[in-house]
């Protein structure tokens, strides 16, 4: 992927506490980072205040998972990504598939 325009879109968050998240992802990107065999969404911040954008346009600008099956050269290749809870982390990819 080269350009913004072919970043896979956040398609669902489910993640109540996090700023971004208020009827939707709100980030303009976020980032999957996390340990190998598990993927978090490293752009949660919980707090009360709500931040991003005034649009629902949330993206996957990095992705930190070598091993998932849809990084290529550190970019998603998904055709969309979930957020949500998942085990050890407040907002895990639930998308993320090890290779």
């Amino acid at each position: 992927m080269s350009a913004m325009l072919e970043m896979p879109p956040v398609s669902e968050c489910t993640i109540a506490g996090c700023s971004y998240n208020h009827d939707g992802c709100h980030a303009a990107a976020i980032t999957i980072a996390g340990n190998a065999g598990d993927a978090s969404c490293a752009t949660f911040i919980p707090l009360d205040l709500k931040g991003g954008l005034s649009r629902v346009v949330a993206s996957v600008g990095a992705c930190q998972r070598v091993e998932c099956s849809h990084n290529d050269h550190l970019e998603c290749n998904a055709e969309s990504v979930r957020i949500g809870a998942g085990g050890t982390h407040h907002a895990d990819c639930l998308t993320y598939d090890p290779a």
